[in-house]
């Protein structure tokens, strides 16, 4: 419905809850009941949580670069909840909310932080690729788990997160382009925060929005308010609906703003002004849908200091976990490339075990 009602060239973002919480378009509202949406909330603000703590632990020196998602819980919370069980997803590095919805724990979340390579070999049940740090590869990967689906049959889809400046990466063309020849089941969600690092997205790109490239691939195209985790879960199961069904890819531009930094190791100040952010501060992802279900009854404030309480001292005694837990054993950086070692890469660690034994490390 929401597909076919929309043209990326004309229309605007679609939109259920606006800044406020209110409900503007309620006939497009999924049905979910209100344990289906306290859940969503919920990880939303275990989302924002974990952001604030590890910042904390990050500029205190007891963890590495860390990429900062608020502002993008919605986006990430809101499609991820509209997948199924056995469904793919090939994730690049700022997707908090994906990962805990998709089950990972806190403790190889953070241990992946942490530099430690067990971060991000998840258990088989959870179907999440390793973080891919190259901009945009990680939309290959998931043709490639598409096209797999499809030729086993197993009707499985492949979801692909890529930020607004992956869009101008060859593998973002070419992913698009494969899928849709193909008429393979993926769907690829751009979390368009307006930055790539420091290059604004009106740099990226001269088209009106990053959507409509769908259209030069004949695939559905659509601009999703992406502070709306309402209209991001309608939007992506319809997405995961058409995928399922034989229909082909979907493109969606979820429109949502990095109020943080790129990574801690980032100064946004040096590029834009404090009145921007402050601007999209009143379009709050986690503030509009809590007003949301406050007024439909099915949160309130003492939930909020209970919860915030609960998930803080969580978040401090898993943290503190892998802070004690050491480094890896170095042939754990060199078993995990490949199934075997190549020529190289046996050559590269025997010549770092050597420097190790040599320092008595």
């Amino acid at each position: 419905m929401l597909f076919k009602a929309f043209n990326p060239l004309l229309d605007e973002m679609i939109q259920i809850l606006n800044k406020d919480g209110e409900l503007v378009h309620p006939e497009w509202l999924p049905d979910l009941g209100p344990e289906a949406l306290v859940d969503l909330y919920e990880t939303m603000r275990f989302s924002r949580i974990i952001d604030e703590k590890t910042l904390q632990y990050q500029r205190q020196g007891r963890m590495l670069t860390y990429a900062p998602n608020l502002g993008q819980e919605a986006a990430q919370v809101g499609s991820s909840a509209a997948l199924g069980a056995n469904d793919w997803v090939a994730p690049s590095f700022r997707e908090l909310g994906v990962w805990l919805n998709r089950g990972a724990s806190l403790e190889h979340i953070f241990l992946y932080w942490f530099g430690n390579e067990m971060g991000m070999r998840m258990p088989e049940d959870i179907r999440v690729l390793p973080v891919s740090v190259p901009i945009a590869s990680q939309m290959q990967h998931a043709t490639g788990l598409a096209y797999a689906s499809r030729y086993k049959g197993t009707n499985e889809i492949a979801v692909a997160y890529v930020g607004d400046g992956g869009t101008s990466q060859g593998d973002f063309h070419e992913a698009l382009n494969f899928a849709s020849v193909q008429d393979l089941p993926n769907v690829f969600i751009i979390q368009n925060n307006q930055f790539a690092i420091s290059t604004r997205r009106q740099l990226q790109t001269k088209a009106k929005t990053i959507a409509q490239k769908a259209i030069g691939y004949g695939i559905p195209g659509i601009v999703v308010d992406g502070n709306d985790v309402l209209a991001m879960y309608a939007v992506t199961r319809e997405a995961v609906e058409r995928a399922r069904n034989g229909e082909g890819p979907t493109l969606i531009e979820a429109y949502t703003y990095r109020m943080g930094a790129h990574t801690t190791s980032d100064d946004p100040t040096v590029y834009r002004d404090d009145s921007e952010v402050e601007s999209w501060r009143e379009k709050d992802p986690i503030d509009r849908f809590r007003k949301f279900l406050i007024r439909e009854g099915h949160w309130s404030d003492e939930k909020e200091s209970e919860f915030v309480s609960e998930r803080s001292d969580y978040v401090k005694t898993v943290f503190e976990k892998v802070e004690k837990s050491g480094g890896v054993d170095l042939k754990d950086i060199f078993d995990y490339v490949y199934e075997k070692r190549t020529p190289i890469l046996e050559a590269q660690y025997q010549k770092k075990k050597a420097y190790f034994q040599k320092e008595g490390k």
